[in-house]
């Protein structure tokens, strides 16, 4: 048992992501995503449900380009790289600024980098705090 099972027993996850998958996605993103990132694609690609109190949906691997693009992440929140949502108005993002990359909740709408809020240090911890 990981420790995304653990966390994740209210959370639907998909079947894990494929190397090809993972790797394609850090080219069209044109960056390395962090290691317990990808361990999370390569057990669940993504999925939504309850993490906690916290409704959480993460998209997957083969969808992050896009939807950074369809966002226009690049144009309004340079530097973060989203990788999902709380099914309303926030996002779920690294902020790839810093070393290493904390994940970061931050408002679809008005995407302004000074409103981006700081959840864990990194992903599996993120996992861990949104599970309370």
């Amino acid at each position: 048992m990981s420790d995304f099972d653990v966390l994740l027993e209210e959370f639907s996850r998909n079947p894990g992501a494929s190397v090809q998958d993972i790797h394609s996605a850090a080219e069209a993103l044109k960056m390395e995503l962090p290691s317990d990132y990808v361990a999370f694609l390569r057990e669940s690609n993504g999925g939504e449900g309850m993490i906690g109190e916290n409704y959480v949906v993460l998209w997957k691997a083969e969808e992050l380009a896009e939807m950074n693009k369809s966002y226009q992440v690049a144009e309004y929140a340079p530097g973060l790289l989203f990788v999902g949502s709380d099914g309303g108005g926030e996002a779920f993002a690294f902020d790839t600024r810093t070393t290493p990359w904390p994940v970061v909740k931050v408002p679809f709408v008005g995407m302004d980098l000074q409103y981006a809020q700081v959840i864990a240090p990194s992903f599996i911890a993120s996992m861990k705090t949104l599970a309370g």
